[in-house]
């Protein structure tokens, strides 16, 4: 309980400079302006009881989400939904996916009287928290009402266990508040379950993200991108790049032109702002360069094509011919590569997958992966494979095995959610008597 005190305590004296950070972001991306009272909880009653509501932090867990998300809302069709994120990129993707299908807002800071303000106006009956946000004053004052929480598609690398340590006694009081943890793997499982989390409320369900389907007419708008730019000429894309990748995806594009003076590069910069200074890297670097927002396609003469907008990344992965994905010659962790391996699309990482460990090894071992040891191996091995035509075909076919192999993790987690619900009475979500949660 002191513990709780003195971790609320520190989150309100740090409130001034959250702010003052939120309004730095919203300087470079204007979304972070917009909304800002929904992070403190304040938000017009939209009138919802018995909601379910789902949470997840940014467009990669919107994604992940989305086949979990349209299998609840086909299986209990007289709920109301509630979807929250975090960031402006997860909100826009929502919108897109859900529009007024769902109710949708920021999550709060971990504020108890925010997340009470938050709780008080959508009413849940079952929390569905996406991966790995686990914040103890949400977590303990769902608790409290009788809501119940499932962390689905939960993962845990190691970097992320040993940032937890300040504060390990009350996370692990969090994750105990939790009814499910449905672990991606089972070294996520075996992490998760040394924070905490502990049989029988956590299994090994697998990861979402296999559950992915291509979206109808994908591949064909693939194939009218690559008609206007091209249809004969190599394509390549650089996924979800971080700042420290951006000059060695130029310099390994100017050794893929060296061997394909035709040949295309699509880039597309983790976050939005990153989009201007990619672009003018590009102009920097030679290149003949269009982007997504003015040029809005390629033409025959680019040579560098800057995908500068949210939420269509796999469509591009539709018109490559290989794919490196972003975040792994840093040590970011890496992104996910499911997405490409859908679109049977060969695939290049770096060393930095820790994020991704198990499902990065399972498509490397499988063949439809090549990991690199540093950013001097990219341009070669693009080169190598676009030369040929065989490797890829055989890289995309064993990605093709590998997601038809793990595919089912909506259903397990889905099974557990309707046990929870059969079990969970309507006219929960009362407030808490208990004197912690004043906290």
């Amino acid at each position: 309980m002191f513990q709780r005190f003195i971790y609320t305590l520190t989150l309100y004296l740090l409130t001034p400079f959250v702010v003052y950070r939120l309004a730095a972001r919203g300087f470079k991306y204007h979304g972070y302006f917009a909304r800002w009272r929904e992070r403190f909880g304040f938000f017009p009653d939209p009138g919802i009881h018995d909601s379910i509501w789902i949470h997840a932090v940014s467009l990669g867990e919107v994604n992940a989400a989305a086949p979990l998300i349209e299998a609840l809302m086909r299986r209990y069709r007289d709920s109301q939904f509630v979807i929250t994120t975090v960031t402006p990129t997860g909100s826009d993707r929502v919108l897109q996916l859900f529009g007024d299908r769902v109710f949708h807002v920021y999550l709060p800071y971990d504020l108890t009287t925010a997340v009470k303000r938050f709780l008080d106006r959508v009413r849940p009956r079952l929390a569905v928290i996406m991966e790995t946000e686990i914040w103890p004053n949400l977590f303990m004052t769902c608790a409290e009402r009788g809501i119940s929480i499932v962390i689905a598609n939960a993962r845990l690398s190691e970097k992320s266990l040993r940032g937890y340590w300040p504060i390990q006694p009350l996370v692990r009081r969090a994750i105990r508040c939790a009814s499910f943890v449905a672990a991606q793997s089972t070294s996520d499982g075996e992490r998760l379950r040394a924070l905490g989390a502990s049989e029988p409320r956590l299994a090994v369900v697998g990861n979402l993200k296999f559950d992915m389907t291509v979206p109808i007419g994908l591949r064909d708008r693939g194939i009218a991108f690559r008609a206007v730019a091209g249809a004969a000429r190599p394509v390549w894309i650089a996924a979800s790049t971080h700042e420290g990748e951006e000059l060695t995806v130029l310099k390994a594009h100017a050794s893929v032109l060296r061997r394909f003076p035709d040949a295309l590069l699509l880039v597309a910069p983790r976050h939005p702002e990153r989009f201007k200074p990619m672009a003018a890297a590009c102009r920097a670097y030679g290149f003949n360069t269009a982007t997504r927002s003015e040029e809005r396609g390629a033409d025959s003469s680019c040579q560098c094509f800057v995908i500068d907008s949210m939420g269509e990344l796999i469509e591009f992965y539709a018109a490559a011919d290989v794919a490196f994905v972003g975040g792994s010659l840093v040590p970011v962790g890496g992104h996910n590569l499911l997405e490409p391996a859908a679109l049977a699309c060969p695939v290049v990482v770096g060393p930095h997958t820790f994020n991704f460990a198990e499902v990065t090894e399972d498509l490397v071992e499988a063949g439809a992966v090549i990991r690199i040891a540093d950013g001097e191996k990219l341009g070669p091995t693009v080169v190598r494979l676009l030369s040929r035509d065989v490797d890829r075909r055989s890289m995309g076919e064993a990605a093709r095995a590998v997601m038809a192999r793990e595919r089912g993790a909506v259903e397990r987690t889905l099974a557990f959610v309707e046990n929870m619900l059969a079990d969970t009475p309507v006219g929960v979500n009362k407030p808490a008597t208990d004197p912690s949660a004043t906290y």
